[in-house]
């Protein structure tokens, strides 16, 4: 089992200021109420026997894109005024979030640029490159794209949407914890893919301050966990990005990051890694016993209790993050590859 060992995280104190208030996603709530879909929150009867405790599954494969990332996207748009959106945008994305920046520019009547490694699958960069955006693929890690961005901006004045290290962003994944907080207010635990941390930290702000003892986990692969091993350092540190069926949890965190390490390391109570066999087996659960086609990083909750590295304090919340898996790999896997 491998578990990120409590004296790592910090533990916030009266002193302590975070980046990202609950205001702050209050009024992200506020900006793309009508332009997101609040995904239904499921009651899960398989984990909940396997548990023993009640489990939903807040299920962010509903979004328009497939993923919980068109949230911090589009409030991060949103929240720009006209002229630096008329200007372009830009980001770096391991898929989704690039995604969900071109989806948005698409609704907003704006140009968008996707800047991806080698290492995002081909459907991810296809569907981004359907909603009209100009595609960019460099080097071979998220660091690597994220160069591409930065010269973007100075040459063409293009306007950064980060991916995950920026209020606006962090704020509009927050709404998440908004929702389960309204349909689950006797939540006990909540269990987080981890990556960046623009969603665990989002999902931290808003839980943590209204209901502080609900136990926040977040959750990653043991592959390149930029977070954990940050974390573990006490600070931002490079880590060699690595194929993973949790593609979506690949990249760096920034070593100049600003936002999303402190929410992580002060709001979280504990971070999981899983293994490649796992998510495997967590991605066929998903399909025979949830009825759902999600991608690894989408499963990775999920996983969490099916291998029994999370106990379970009462009822509790599993974000299904996203569902855009390669069908061809899908299928792989519910034959039994591991890859």
């Amino acid at each position: 089992m491998t578990i990120m060992k409590s004296e790592n995280l910090h533990r916030l104190t009266d002193t302590d200021i975070l980046p990202v208030t609950l205001a702050d996603v209050r009024r992200a709530s506020q900006r793309i109420e009508g332009r997101v879909v609040r995904t239904p929150l499921v009651h899960s009867r398989s984990l909940s026997d396997l548990s023993g405790q009640p489990v939903h599954l807040k299920l962010e494969t509903r979004q328009p894109i497939g993923a919980f990332k068109l949230r911090g996207a589009m409030n991060a748009i949103l929240a720009l005024d006209d002229k630096s959106r008329r200007r372009g945008l830009v980001t770096a994305s391991t898929g989704n979030h690039g995604r969900a920046v071109a989806y948005a520019a698409s609704e907003l009547g704006v140009p968008a640029t996707i800047c991806m490694s080698s290492l995002v699958p081909a459907n991810k960069v296809d569907a981004i490159r359907a909603l009209g955006a100009e595609v960019r693929i460099v080097g071979v890690s998220q660091d690597d794209a994220q160069e591409e961005v930065e010269r973007l901006v100075e040459e063409r004045g293009l306007t950064a949407i980060p991916p995950f290290d920026n209020v606006d962003v962090v704020a509009g994944q927050g709404t998440i914890g908004l929702e389960i907080l309204e349909e689950i207010p006797d939540v006990d635990a909540v269990l987080v893919p981890l990556s960046g941390g623009g969603l665990a930290g989002g999902i931290a702000v808003a839980i943590k301050e209204l209901q502080p003892k609900v136990r926040l986990t977040g959750i990653s692969m043991e592959r390149g966990a930029a977070m954990n091993a940050s974390i573990a350092a006490g600070r931002p540190v490079a880590v060699r990005e690595e194929e993973t069926l949790a593609d979506s949890l690949g990249g760096g965190i920034g070593l100049k990051n600003k936002v999303t390490f402190a929410l992580c390391r002060n709001l979280l109570d504990d971070i999981v890694l899983l293994t490649e066999s796992e998510i495997a087996a967590g991605i066929r659960h998903a399909w025979h016993d949830e009825g759902l086609s999600v991608e690894g990083a989408g499963a990775v909750g999920i996983v969490a209790i099916l291998a029994k590295k999370v106990k379970l304090p009462g009822p509790t919340a599993v974000i299904v993050s996203g569902a855009n898996i390669d069908p061809k790999l899908h299928q792989r896997i519910l034959e039994g590859a591991e890859a």
